[in-house]
């Protein structure tokens, strides 16, 4: 195992790599703050809030529509 302390580089890279994650958990958040704000429960604004695929102005179109959640499930997924 080697024991020698991480380079500059490494260390860059994980720095990164940690504002990458905390930017896309910040994001995620928000997605199901926005979703559960528009009518979703609890369970589907997670489901939504953390697919990335599916677009989040959709998502809350639907509802605004008169989509029942369920209907807007079937939809999205």
């Amino acid at each position: 195992m080697d024991s020698s302390p991480p380079s500059k580089l490494d260390q860059a890279s994980a720095e990164v790599t940690t504002q990458v994650e905390t930017e896309r958990e910040r994001v995620t958040q928000w997605r199901i703050a926005q979703l559960a704000a528009a009518g979703y429960d609890g369970e589907s604004a997670l489901l939504i809030g953390i697919d990335f695929s599916i677009d989040l102005h959709r998502a809350l179109d639907l509802l605004k529509r008169g989509c029942s959640i369920d209907t807007a499930l079937q939809i999205l997924f």
